[in-house]
């Protein structure tokens, strides 16, 4: 018995100092938690924009009929699916940055972790250019 709870402690021990972060991880790990903030810090402002493109959508989706009666060229079915699907991907974007700073765990000390969150971060930062330039080409004619 005693053997066994020897065989444990001595188990235990190697585990918790293997766990301990070098200081070369400990200031890469910071250095990926900066990078991962500043990402967003760049693309968060960008909300507002959405927030503001998805009142000018509801807005021009609700006078469809007077925007035809102005230009009688238009195509309302192709207008409402351009900006139906422009309004979903706005949302979209939103909700995507909202769940990543909601999960995003900035004290974590894990290298994998902080990494993979730089790529999630720069994943979402193409998205918003995407959906930014698809917004622009979309409500630049209204």
């Amino acid at each position: 018995m005693k053997k066994i709870i020897l065989a444990a402690c001595v188990a235990m021990g190697t585990m918790s100092s293997c766990q301990q972060k070098s200081p070369k991880d400990a200031t890469q790990v910071q250095q990926y938690a900066e990078e991962a903030i500043k990402v967003h810090d760049e693309i968060m402002p960008q909300i507002s924009h959405f927030d503001r493109a998805t009142l000018k959508i509801d807005s021009i989706l609700e006078n469809l009929g007077s925007i035809v009666q102005k230009d009688k060229s238009v195509d309302t079915a192709t207008v409402k699916a351009d900006l139906e699907t422009l309004k979903a991907n706005l949302e979209n974007a939103t909700d995507n940055m909202m769940s990543w700073m909601k999960d995003y765990a900035p004290d974590s000390t894990d290298v994998a972790y902080q990494k993979a969150e730089i790529e999630k971060v720069k994943a979402m930062k193409k998205q918003f250019e995407d959906v930014s330039l698809e917004s622009n080409t979309k409500l630049g004619k209204f």
